[in-house]
């Protein structure tokens, strides 16, 4: 086992206790996230979508990375051959934990994105619309995240990692978003071994070749441990 891919989605940041933003019956705000988080929206209300984003950068600074993280972060530190990290996570702490071999496939809350020449800046707390961009001047910043109806970054890097990797895992996620969902097909078709780890069965479970249910925060350190244990010397 050389090349490793791993995915990691909302269940691993869960337990830092982040919030979803979502309220009873699934709403933020009288509204659906599903409906917020889209182009048209942005174009149709661009305060409620920046305030949004800002809400969920300021409840980012009240978190921290928490032992699945770590965990995750040491690997990355100690592992010999390929490593991606592959998050749909929004927020950083993966890398406030270290992790450096990171591809954030729906952007980041941290950063800011120039809708008229591309430009990517690091954001502020609040991040007004009509937020000058300081490479080309226009009044175009939006959050640097993939809305719903936009392609996910990375797609090509992630689908090479994938053809070569001899182990693939899922954590946290559920399973049921594409084209994340697909991965674990992908990876298997190209030969790899499959691990879940989930809080709960995730929709894709019987694509695994082995699914470990429990918190992030315990199965990913016992799992790390375990992977870097191949290549600890004999005693």
């Amino acid at each position: 086992m050389h090349n490793l891919v791993i995915l990691t989605g909302a269940g691993i940041s869960a337990e830092s206790g982040l919030a979803t933003f979502r309220g009873p019956g699934g709403l933020w705000e009288g509204h659906r996230v599903e409906d917020v988080c889209t182009p048209e929206a942005l174009a149709a209300d661009a305060a409620l979508v920046h305030r949004f984003y800002d809400l969920r950068r300021q409840a980012l600074a009240t978190v921290q990375p928490n032992p699945a993280h770590e965990a995750l972060a040491r690997l990355d530190r100690e592992w010999p051959g390929e490593l991606l990290i592959v998050t749909q996570n929004v927020d950083d702490l993966h890398e406030r934990a270290g992790a450096t071999r990171l591809l954030h496939m729906h952007g980041e809350l941290k950063s800011a994105l120039c809708a008229l020449c591309g430009v990517r800046q690091a954001s502020p707390a609040v991040l007004p619309p009509g937020t000058e961009c300081g490479a080309c001047g226009a009044p175009a910043m939006r959050p640097d995240v993939v809305f719903f109806g936009e392609m996910p970054l990375g797609i090509e890097v992630i689908e090479a990692a994938l053809a070569r990797a001899d182990l693939f895992v899922s954590i946290g996620t559920s399973g049921a978003v594409y084209p994340a969902a697909g991965f674990v097909q992908t990876a298997r078709w190209h030969g790899a071994k499959t691990l879940e780890l989930n809080l709960d069965p995730s929709a894709g479970s019987v694509f695994f070749d082995e699914s470990r249910m429990g918190p992030a925060s315990a199965l990913v350190p016992a799992w790390v441990d375990e992977v870097l244990g191949i290549l600890a010397p004999p005693r």
